[in-house]
């Protein structure tokens, strides 16, 4: 039953593209400095743009994949797809071929792009949103929260007009405790957590989640927790999405179209 939602959903979110408009496909742009000579990060850091033709202005959005560092390759949304809203699909490295950041650089690399390039193929560098499932949750988290990132690469992480985290980790990302050889359940928030990089915002965080009851372990909570904090240091309402009846993967289909809806709404 929840496969045929998502196959619904997501078949209605084509029906209401505009039939006149057409989209195209740019693939394995390089997003890093000509001058980087690793041969891992040549390999990993491109990506992927589905844009509309003939269209000045569109907004865009940067989406990470997930696949818990280790796995996963860049991906279009298909609630996204024909919406009049661009996506730019990238890779980044993955552990144990890189280590902790060198995603998170990555990603960052891969936004500070977008910004310096979008208005080349008719985008407004101005309506550019970054989100991700899973990893790809927890690396727009870091970028929203450690501003250092983004600023390595010349990018305020408050200019990104908003973020969609969906199902991210919020404590220390298992990987990172997988490389360090600590324990997958031991509660771990040190600078390399969103929680620990909690901060006064300057543009907006959507959080979305999946079911708590079938979401992977603590997701749910550790999303709660976040938002308590940045509310707490005075941000504004800062909304939590649990999406009831779907899992950690499931969450996705309807996560999409939530995204699409908010921004296509945001002025």
């Amino acid at each position: 039953m929840k496969r045929l939602f998502s196959i619904i959903i997501v078949l209605a979110a084509v029906m209401t593209a505009n039939a006149q408009e057409k989209y195209k496909t740019l693939k394995d742009i390089t997003y890093i400095s000509a001058d980087d000579t690793s041969a891992y990060r040549r390999e990993r850091c491109k990506l992927d743009i589905n844009m509309p033709v003939g269209k000045k202005g569109f907004k865009t959005i940067v989406w990470f994949h997930g696949g818990g560092l280790e796995g996963g390759n860049k991906e279009f949304r298909p609630e996204l797809m024909n919406s009049g809203i661009a996506q730019v699909a990238p890779n980044y490295r993955l552990f144990p071929r890189c280590k902790c950041p060198d995603y998170t650089r990555d990603a960052a690399a891969a936004v500070a792009w977008t910004i310096k390039h979008i208005a080349e193929y008719g985008g407004d560098p101005t309506q550019v949103y970054v989100g991700g499932h899973s990893a790809g949750g927890y690396l727009t988290l870091m970028l929203a929260l450690d501003k250092r990132y983004l600023a390595e690469y010349g990018v305020d992480a408050d200019s990104i007009k908003g973020y969609f985290p969906v199902s991210g980790q919020c404590a220390t990302h298992y990987t990172i405790r997988k490389e360090r050889k600590i324990s997958f359940t031991l509660p771990i928030v040190d600078n390399m957590s969103p929680l620990n990089n909690a901060r006064k915002l300057g543009t907006n965080l959507t959080i979305i989640t999946g079911d708590r009851r079938l979401e992977q372990m603590a997701r749910y909570e550790e999303n709660l927790y976040l938002k308590s904090v940045l509310e707490g240091m005075g941000n504004k309402y800062i909304p939590v999405h649990e999406l009831s009846g779907f899992d950690h993967g499931t969450v996705l289909a309807p996560a999409g179209l939530m995204i699409r809806d908010i921004i296509r709404n945001d002025k």
